[in-house]
């Protein structure tokens, strides 16, 4: 693979375009763009002070160089257009419609999700693979153990001003989310219910959920707080998911 190698990612359209850049060295980001670090190290800029974009954050750069990474998610936001319309570009669909005609509640008893929810999803496409401890990723012990191979997917969200996205707690990846166009919140409950609110945290443009939600389970899963995003605005954001992948034997 060449050094600086750019591929569009398959939700990349007008409204928002959006890289996958690997083999990161010396890399110019013309920018405005947000830049999110998908990896496990520090990624550093070439300014003085230097200093870093940690692991799964992200930022806003303008006219700066990035002096290395393993890979990096680079997207660029068009101001001056209808964000909303970005629902209609290719390969968009309400979640309710990719859910199918599930309307009754789970067996453990949780509510299944409304399927008139405004809330769009784009395609969804391969980030790249990294290898990666995930009680260490999680800050749940100081230095890796044992890595794991893990498959990073993105995909963009859209939900008009005023949207509950839902209430829910069952993921079997590790995710995280990266504000792209308006403003909008990720929210931590103690039951599925609007009331029991325990946690708000405000997302404006180029911002990522400074930690993943999930701990790792005693089996190998990830257990997630309920937890849901809301759009306080027309809003446009990223999910960076990491899947585990089969080990692989000699």
């Amino acid at each position: 693979m060449p050094r600086n190698a750019e591929t569009p990612l398959n939700f990349s359209g007008p409204r928002v375009q959006a890289l996958l850049v690997q083999d990161v060295k010396d890399y110019h980001v013309s920018g405005p763009a947000v830049v999110v670090n998908t990896g496990t190290s520090d990624v550093h800029l070439a300014r003085t002070p230097r200093k870093a974009i940690p692991p799964l954050s992200s930022t806003i750069l303008t006219g700066v160089r990035i002096e290395e990474a393993a890979s990096l998610l680079i997207l660029r936001v068009k101001d001056d257009t209808d964000i909303a319309g970005i629902a209609r570009e290719p390969g968009w669909d309400l979640l309710g419609d990719l859910l199918g005609d599930s309307t009754t509640p789970t067996e453990d008893a949780t509510l299944p999700f409304p399927r008139d929810t405004p809330l769009w999803k784009s395609p969804q496409d391969h980030a790249g693979l990294i290898e990666l401890d995930p009680a260490h990723l999680l800050a749940e012990r100081a230095e890796p153990r044992r890595l794991q191979p893990f498959e990073i997917r993105a995909n963009l969200w859209f939900a008009p001003a005023g949207t509950d996205c839902f209430i829910h707690n069952q993921h079997d990846f590790i995710e995280v989310h990266t504000q792209l166009h308006g403003l909008g919140r990720m929210q931590k409950f103690t039951e599925q219910d609007h009331s029991t609110l325990y946690e708000d945290l405000p997302m404006s443009p180029g911002y990522t959920t400074s930690q993943p939600f999930c701990s790792t389970g005693p089996d190998g899963t990830y257990l997630y707080p309920w937890h849901q995003y809301r759009a306080d605005t027309d809003c446009v954001w990223l999910a960076v998911e990491y899947h585990p992948m089969p080990h692989r034997h000699p």
